[in-house]
């Protein structure tokens, strides 16, 4: 006999501001909680150093999650110079202390300067990529370093804000990335770079794809709008289903088309090539509006390629 799933039906995109403290997946259960929510997803983990805009997909949404983890990143970050750790940042281990007394902001912008761009990173050994099926910071926990094979990411801006001089110096900066970009490997590499080593002692997620630091809420904050009420007090905080995949270009079908393409047939359409090219990914609605999932435009055709099992209730 299957077994039920606990909490109700939820659809939508949360935007929270992870706390300070809090693994990605913590603040994700804390969140799921409150909403009673029978399923639930982030869209990119944040290390618990790590604060700011965490997109957590209830329900329905959980299905498009990859548009949002394959979305550009923005982040503020302090690094500290003068410093290596074994994770790269103020949690770790120190490994060696150098002085960084002779760093000056002038060699810190150039620094910067090859850093930006298209440039191949080498994922950290604390990092929750997997070798083998483990992941890498559980080998790193073990003391075992395996060898990981660069990457390249891109990152679009790299702003130094402000320069604090010294033994142990400090940059603010601001960082609008790709996916997949590491922030501590950036502050290694400068600190390699200006020869005294460098981790990352303070971050936060800015922005994730359109969405930014502004438009998010806190744990606490519905923690204080729930109280002892229901779950149900919080849907309003909650964006459409299609949130993840709002930068696609929409079309609406007929409803006799919208019926066998809920089936997963692929269906002619006039507009077809007005919403893109071929092969290009279109959001899919009906004529009631209901967002009915994603397809690819295939020879004049909608192909269905991710569909909503059922009617969104945040669409």
């Amino acid at each position: 006999m299957a077994r039920r799933r606990k909490g109700r039906a939820v659809d939508g995109v949360l935007l929270l501001d992870k706390p300070l403290g809090l693994s990605s997946n913590h603040a994700l259960q804390r969140a799921k909680r409150l909403f009673f929510a029978a399923k639930a997803g982030h869209t990119g983990s944040l290390d618990p150093l790590a604060t700011g805009v965490l997109p957590v997909c209830f329900g329905e949404a959980t299905k498009f999650s990859q548009f949002l983890l394959d979305a550009d990143k923005r982040y503020r970050s302090t690094f500290v110079l003068g410093e290596k750790t074994a994770t790269g940042d103020a949690e770790g281990e120190v490994l060696e202390t150098l002085s960084a007394a002779q760093v000056t902001e002038a060699a810190v912008l150039k620094a910067i300067q090859t850093l930006s761009g298209e440039i191949d990173q080498v994922p950290p050994m604390y990092s929750a990529l997997k070798q083998n099926g483990q992941p890498l910071y559980k080998l790193a926990r073990q003391g075992i370093e395996v060898e990981r094979k660069a990457r390249q990411v891109t990152i679009y801006e790299f702003e130094l804000l402000t320069f604090r001089p010294g033994e142990r110096a400090e940059v603010e900066v601001d960082i609008k990335c790709s996916k997949g970009t590491y922030i501590r490997s950036l502050a290694e590499d400068l600190g390699e770079a200006l020869g005294c080593g460098g981790h990352v002692s303070a971050l936060r997620r800015t922005a994730t794809g359109p969405f930014d630091e502004s438009q998010c809420v806190s744990i606490d904050e519905l923690n204080a709008e729930r109280g002892d009420g229901l779950s149900e007090l919080l849907d309003h905080h909650l964006l459409p289903t299609d949130t993840p995949v709002a930068a696609l270009a929409a079309i609406t079908l007929a409803e006799s088309s919208a019926y066998y393409f809920r089936l997963g047939n692929p269906v002619m359409d006039a507009q077809v090539y007005r919403a893109g090219e071929e092969g290009d990914m279109v959001r899919v609605f009906c004529e009631s509006g209901q967002f009915l999932g994603v397809a690819s435009i295939d020879e004049g055709r909608v192909a269905p390629k991710r569909l909503v099992a059922s009617p969104a209730s945040a669409s």
